[in-house]
């Protein structure tokens, strides 16, 4: 189990980018002109594509995806949904300037179930694959989600928020009739009652509910305090539905504690299926209705633990692990159509996989090169799908690339789209290579991945030395991998060498590995860091004097650890860092789950171990120019983390800068301007420091 600190690093700010501005910007970091079209450049952000949502037809001849694009007029990330078939054609199934996911085939691939915000909200929609109408069969006051068909195609499941009254403990006498008063006050006794991304939380939860795939009133069958937001699957008589949520009376406190459980449609009798205590999650019912496959970890209240693939009875009984030996992660899980054997996808060493694991026997793996849905930074993020006949239809990532649709079948893979060929085909872009380093720690075995400007071979013949930038990942339990990244290949196309790692504390290389940094964030991890450019510039013409390092989120955490413990930087750039542990964990959103798995104690009980891993404890040693960016409505790294550190620069005189992103919550990549905008400050703040 692992919870990230970070969602994004993408920055906008005051600074206009216009697509002159843009191109300046590029002229001044690698002399390349706005009419050279060769080199990716900060407004191709806006041609970008990529696939996700895979959903392949029982015989493995269609798959039906969600193509989201770029909209320049609105600056939004859109989505529609499309078919491809596996002999290359590709046409639409809904078009127009809308959001559009989740798209779900009904049992006998007739129908095709999405959510659609076509008419203003996000509401259920059909499609009817035979005559190509679309209909909206919804009218919800909330938006749906985990959309689930009955097994005999006649119903629809789904969650939904049930708002409550706000709770109040006064009433102001006296107002007038027409006065016009204040916003009453917001009373707040929950343990989380704000989300980054959303705002102070409403009052209210998430619960099931069921309606005709004809369209007509929902039925709500789950009721109380219960947060109902999992996946949802079928038994196979279509009477009951399994899903999972956390029921502890001290949910806030304990809440990854979740169990599996089912509902009957008629009764609403509420079955638990699973009791430990640990997040089971996931749920999948076997197409012949007798066993229930579902993800799920002990609880050890420390940063990282594999989250294992587990069989049961329908009833809850038999319980068995299928990969206790695999030391990975399992990410998601498909049952093949017999019933005898799940899919599963998992992370290894930066990379996807989709491996066949039989109930009993050795898995094998059946697909590779999955990823490419985190388009901005090379993270590891896919989707996948298996039809009847074990076709597996997924997001096809490589570093040239944001995700397109591939399917495998008998061991040989097609990849059935070319989504960007169009806006990157006649571009140069940078080469990836994975390296090796040994820590000089403690000699551990470090991946990390360099990516070359364009022209780097022909220039490091003529003796040319080039400037590296080293980017960290958030997380700080995520990975890096060989997917296609904007912002690294925006970084390489401006005329710099960009190195990125996955140092001790990633996941993807065991469990160990990841619970290295367990009340030790940050740490040895610097070590790494500093060793990966180490090897780099003995193997690369580095220019020494040129050394830039950024990161965002745990990156950025780390970055601000950089800066205080050496000066071999010229200039840094720190994305919505945490500055000081204390304040952190007693204003962060997911607070009581940070305090619970990252630390030994409470910050009040060891105020000084949490100061020791503090970078705001070492900002005395800074002389590195610090430029530190955060969205000003960040609730998961706020920004008074990024106030604190920038205050305490100016206060010793040390060149630094802040840039605030006006009503930008720690996601700040969801308008495409903002990928552009963060680059920009990135590119531009380096070149003020050569």
């Amino acid at each position: 189990m692992k919870i990230y600190i970070h969602i994004g690093i993408l920055i906008a700010t005051s600074l206009t980018v216009t697509t002159a501005g843009a191109a300046k910007i590029n002229n001044a970091n690698n002399n390349q002109t706005q009419q050279d079209n060769t080199l990716l450049k900060l407004e191709d952000v806006f041609t970008l594509e990529y696939a996700s949502g895979t959903d392949i037809s029982n015989d493995g001849q269609e798959v039906f995806f969600v193509r989201n694009y770029m909209d320049i007029n609105s600056d939004k990330k859109l989505s529609n949904i499309w078919k491809v078939t596996n002999k290359k054609k590709l046409t639409p199934v809904t078009d127009g300037l809308n959001v559009e996911y989740s798209p779900t085939l009904s049992p006998d691939n007739t129908k095709l179930a999405y959510i659609s915000t076509a008419s203003g909200t996000a509401q259920v929609h059909m499609s009817w694959l035979n005559t190509g109408k679309s209909s909206q069969i919804s009218h919800l006051a909330q938006t749906p989600n985990n959309l689930s068909w009955s097994p005999d195609g006649t119903q629809l499941a789904f969650t939904l928020f049930v708002p409550t009254k706000p709770k109040s403990v006064v009433t102001l006498p006296g107002k007038p009739e027409k006065a016009n008063w204040a916003e009453p006050a917001i009373y707040v006794d929950d343990m989380y009652y704000r989300t980054d991304g959303v705002g102070v939380n409403k009052s209210g939860k998430h619960h099931i509910f069921v309606m005709s795939a004809d369209g007509g009133a929902p039925r709500q069958l789950s009721f109380g305090q219960q947060d109902h937001t999992s996946n949802l699957s079928w038994s196979k008589n279509g009477q009951q539905i399994i899903y999972s949520s956390n029921n502890r009376d001290d949910s806030d406190l304990e809440w990854t504690d979740t169990n599996v459980f089912s509902i009957d449609i008629n009764t609403l009798h509420v079955n638990q299926l699973t009791d430990r205590t640990g997040p089971d999650t996931s749920a999948k019912v076997s197409p012949d209705g007798k066993l229930i496959a579902y993800l799920g970890s002990d609880q050890n209240n420390k940063n990282y633990e594999n989250t294992e693939l587990y069989v049961m009875q329908i009833d809850g009984t038999n319980k068995s692990t299928l990969t206790a030996d695999l030391d990975r992660s399992v990410n998601d899980i498909k049952w093949d159509n017999n019933s005898q054997n799940i899919y599963i996808s998992y992370n290894d060493k930066g990379e996807t996989y989709v491996a066949k694991q039989p109930l009993n026997g050795k898995r094998v793996i059946v697909a590779k090169n999955l990823g490419g849905l985190a388009f901005g930074r090379p993270y590891t993020g896919s989707d996948f799908d298996v039809a009847n006949d074990g076709s597996i239809a997924f997001t096809y990532s490589t570093p040239q690339r944001p995700a397109d649709v591939a399917i495998t079948k008998n061991n040989k893979t097609t990849v059935l789209t070319s989504l960007n060929e169009d806006a990157l085909g006649h571009k140069t872009l940078a080469n990836i290579k994975a390296i090796n380093v040994t820590s000089s720690f403690d000699q551990r075995n470090i991946q990390a991945w360099v990516a070359y400007p364009p022209g780097f071979e022909q220039a490091k013949k003529a003796g040319k030395k080039y400037p590296l930038i080293l980017e960290i990942h958030g997380g700080p339990v995520a990975n890096y991998g060989p997917h296609f990244a904007a912002e690294i290949q925006l970084m390489a196309a401006s005329g710099y060498v960009v190195v990125y790692a996955n140092p001790r504390g990633s996941d993807s290389y065991g469990k160990e590995f990841a619970q290295t940094i367990y009340n030790n964030y940050p740490s040895q991890d610097y070590d790494d860091l500093m060793s990966v450019v180490d090897t780099v510039i003995a193997q690369e013409p580095i220019n020494n004097d040129e050394l830039y390092v950024t990161g965002g989120s745990g990156g950025g955490v780390l970055t601000a650890w950089i800066v205080g413990h050496t000066d071999r930087f010229k200039a840094a750039v720190v994305a919505k860092p945490v500055i000081n542990w204390v304040s952190f964990t007693l204003t962060t959103d997911i607070h009581s789950f940070v305090i619970k798995n990252w630390f030994e104690k409470m910050p009040w009980e060891d105020t000084a171990h949490y100061m020791k891993l503090s970078p705001l404890s070492y900002v005395g040693n800074v002389t590195t120019p610090t430029m530190l960016l955060t969205g000003e409505a960040d609730l998961r790294t706020p920004i008074a983390e990024t106030e604190q550190f920038y205050q305490a620069l100016k206060l010793q005189n040390i060149d630094t800068a802040m840039v605030r992103i006006p009503d930008s919550f720690h996601g700040i990549y969801k308008r495409p301007s903002n990928l552009m905008s963060k680059v920009a400050h990135i590119l531009w703040w380096f070149e003020q420091h050569p």
